[in-house]
């Protein structure tokens, strides 16, 4: 059954090779100091940064760099942006990256005027801001995550050993987000399959759970097969701007909240690799990709229906012949087929990790349900195990 539900985006996009120039009509709306979040410096040797900064000093802002956002943004990195922001009166929050960017920016949003450390008010305590909220925009250059329409922001703990999301309401939404295909195709390869992945996965998440009659279901297949379709050109010509569109758009709708309406999601797939990503600092794509098929193989037999559904109309598996179970277990081979296409790592050993941090990994590892099991701290173990 379909539930009941509400939908609401509070994000503007502009889409395609033109689409910096909108940050024109955005940034008037906004006072005069803008906060400029970025990572590593790759923003200028591409040219993005130099495009950005002339668009600022046009129409008059105030520019307060806040660079060296890190693939996994730290609980101190976040602290230091909030000092910046305080220190400067930040206006406006201008992510120019990809969703570790757009995460930050979102996380320092919400503690610039709390008065409490933002690591145990939102990441610990998970409670909702209570504070004025300064507004983000988002420049994208890596799609993967979706965070550039929606309210998630994951920040790592190292001390803590913990990464966690928080996802917040709309009004901690970017207020406009601008995508351009070009911007993306600087990455190395091995960033873009990454990001690939966790588009995929974000769509499995929220594909894998309840019952089989939902529109939300359809629309989630129908992005798979895009992504799918799409990422193979791109591996072999990552300059191909059509190719790199249709992985972009399906990034921002797999995760700005449309298909799960109505029905269960199960994260738990994001909890092991978040788990694995703050015991590690791998790539956060990556480490979803090392713990997908143990965690799908361990559940499949719980939620036999969808999978199979998964294996005809995802992989075009043939049900002729097989038993349900032998359908779903195929489509699971197809997919690890795809992901041995693309290069992503099929393995935690890979990323950094050994059987002596298992145990510290299960802890950090969030349960939930939703799921078509639910998790104890022995099913998280062995999963992890299988992951090696």
């Amino acid at each position: 059954m379909l539930g009941n539900f509400t939908y609401h985006n509070a994000t503007k996009l502009y889409f395609g090779a033109d689409s910096l120039q909108y940050l024109n009509e955005e940034l008037p709306k906004y006072g005069k100091t803008v906060q400029l979040i970025y990572g590593g410096g790759s923003i200028k040797k591409n040219g993005i940064y130099d495009e950005i900064i002339a668009i600022l000093k046009a129409n008059g802002k105030t520019i307060v760099e806040d660079s060296g956002v890190m693939p996994n943004p730290t609980a101190d990195k976040l602290r230091e942006g909030v000092k910046i922001a305080r220190e400067n009166h930040t206006d406006l929050l201008l992510a120019v990256g990809g969703g570790s960017c757009c995460d930050y920016a979102k996380a320092v949003s919400v503690s610039v005027h709390c008065e409490d450390d933002p690591w145990d008010k939102y990441y610990i305590r998970f409670e909702e801001p209570s504070c004025e909220i300064v507004p983000v925009g988002c420049v994208l250059t890596m799609a993967g995550t979706g965070s550039e329409m929606n309210g998630g922001a994951v920040i790592t703990n190292h001390e803590a050993h913990l990464k966690i999301g928080h996802v917040f309401g709309d009004e901690v939404m970017p207020k406009f987000s601008i995508l351009n295909p070009k911007f993306t195709m600087s990455l190395p390869k091995r960033q873009m399959v990454a990001g690939i992945y966790d588009i995929f996965n974000h769509i499995c998440e929220q594909y894998f759970s309840g019952e089989d009659d939902n529109t939300s279901d359809y629309l989630a297949e129908a992005l798979m097969k895009s992504v799918i379709h799409s990422s193979r050109i791109a591996v072999k010509n990552p300059e191909d701007y059509q190719a790199r569109s249709n992985i972009m758009w399906s990034a921002t709708w797999a995760l700005n909240t449309l298909i799960s309406r109505g029905k269960e999601t199960d994260w738990m797939v994001h909890m092991l690799g978040q788990a694995v990503g703050a015991l590690t600092d791998a790539t956060h794509g990556m480490t979803l990709a090392a713990v997908s098929l143990p965690y799908y193989r361990y559940i499949l037999p719980y939620g036999i229906p969808k999978f199979k559904r998964f294996a005809t109309e995802v992989w075009g598996v043939d049900p002729a012949g097989k038993t349900d179970l032998q359908v779903a277990e195929e489509g699971l081979a197809a997919l690890e087929s795809w992901m041995r296409e693309l290069g992503v790592s099929l393995n935690i050993s890979e990323l950094g990790a050994n059987e002596s941090m298992i145990e510290a990994i299960a802890d950090a590892t969030i349960l939930l349900d939703g799921g078509y099991r639910q998790l104890d701290r022995a099913a998280v173990v062995e999963i992890l195990k299988q992951s090696l």
